[in-house]
């Protein structure tokens, strides 16, 4: 053979494989899931913690606004959804916004405790509230002093809420705690707003 062919030669036998590997993939298998959800705020394994007791596979459905100049300019919305063994759609287990805040970052409600060292913000039975680092508002394109996340569980009857001694160790509030810390974690890092 002619040496100056064989660089064709390579090239079309390497085309050739790829399509013969092509044609044996199946076309109907699914993208791996992603291992980072809610516009990358959380892990999988985080999203997971808050469970209803019902089981299923785990997703979200994320959505984002832009708002004009008198709405929030940063608000990304997230639903943690858990898929039902009795039906083809899944059931919401708590929803998870970011967005720009120009409320007092150290404000917390009667009931709550605080998220622990490192941040700003408080966790309760069906609500939590963590605040972004300073300066972060600036880098996601925001006006407003402070940027929020805020997660919001639906309330189980029974609960402790009206009682006035909350248990930090409640399995409720630590799960709900860790999410938003890690959101606001991961966030800082995504927007290279770390404290």
């Amino acid at each position: 053979m002619d040496r100056k062919w064989l660089p064709l030669t390579v090239v079309l036998g390497a085309a050739g494989v790829a399509v013969v590997t092509a044609s044996f993939w199946p076309e109907d298998e699914k993208p791996p899931l992603p291992q980072t959800l809610c516009h990358g705020a959380l892990s999988r394994q985080t999203a997971e913690l808050i469970d209803d007791g019902k089981g299923g596979e785990v997703s979200t459905q994320e959505w984002e606004s832009k708002g004009k100049s008198t709405d929030h300019a940063v608000f990304k919305g997230c639903q943690v959804l858990r898929a039902n063994a009795d039906s083809d759609y899944p059931r919401g287990v708590y929803t998870l916004i970011i967005e720009d805040n120009r409320n007092d970052p150290h404000y917390q409600p009667r009931n709550s405790v605080p998220l622990g060292p490192g941040f700003t913000g408080w966790a309760h039975f069906d609500k939590a509230e963590a605040n972004l680092p300073a300066g972060c508002a600036a880098r996601m394109g925001s006006t407003a002093p402070n940027i929020t996340v805020t997660l919001m569980a639906p309330s189980k009857k029974g609960e402790e809420k009206e009682k006035d001694l909350v248990d930090p160790d409640a399995p409720e509030i630590r799960n709900n705690a860790a999410v938003v810390r890690e959101a606001a974690t991961k966030l800082a890092e995504k927007y290279g707003c770390e404290a």
